[in-house]
């Protein structure tokens, strides 16, 4: 490689913001607590009866996806609740969940395969 750069690339803090993000949807729980929230706004209790946890996991979840500015909150009388407002965030989410829905385990271990061929 050349020491030239593609003026094209992402900035390096472009690059470390996104795996921050990437890194907080690692999480399946977390993943999920998304998913519900790309339809639409709940409370932790929803969230917790919704996603089948615990509600102090949920909150912690839901405090590490704040803080990461992947979703927000707001109070509703007695109840904070949460919603996801980054379209971009929602498409991201739904696409991946909607892709592998598509297609069966094995069938997507086949198509690893062939791709590393």
């Amino acid at each position: 490689m050349t020491g030239s750069t593609d003026p094209s690339a992402p900035a390096p803090q472009v690059l470390a913001e996104a795996a921050a993000s990437f890194g907080m949807l690692a999480s399946p729980v977390r993943l999920h607590i998304l998913w519900i929230l790309a339809s639409g706004e709940c409370d932790v209790t929803g969230l917790s009866e919704q996603v089948g946890g615990a509600l102090p996991a949920i909150s912690q979840h839901l405090a590490k996806l704040r803080l990461a500015g992947l979703v927000r909150s707001r109070r509703e009388g007695h109840r904070q609740v949460y919603l996801v407002d980054d379209p971009h965030l929602v498409a991201l989410v739904q696409s991946m969940i909607d892709h592998l829905s598509d297609t069966s385990p094995a069938q997507r271990q086949a198509d690893r395969r062939a791709r590393a061929l």
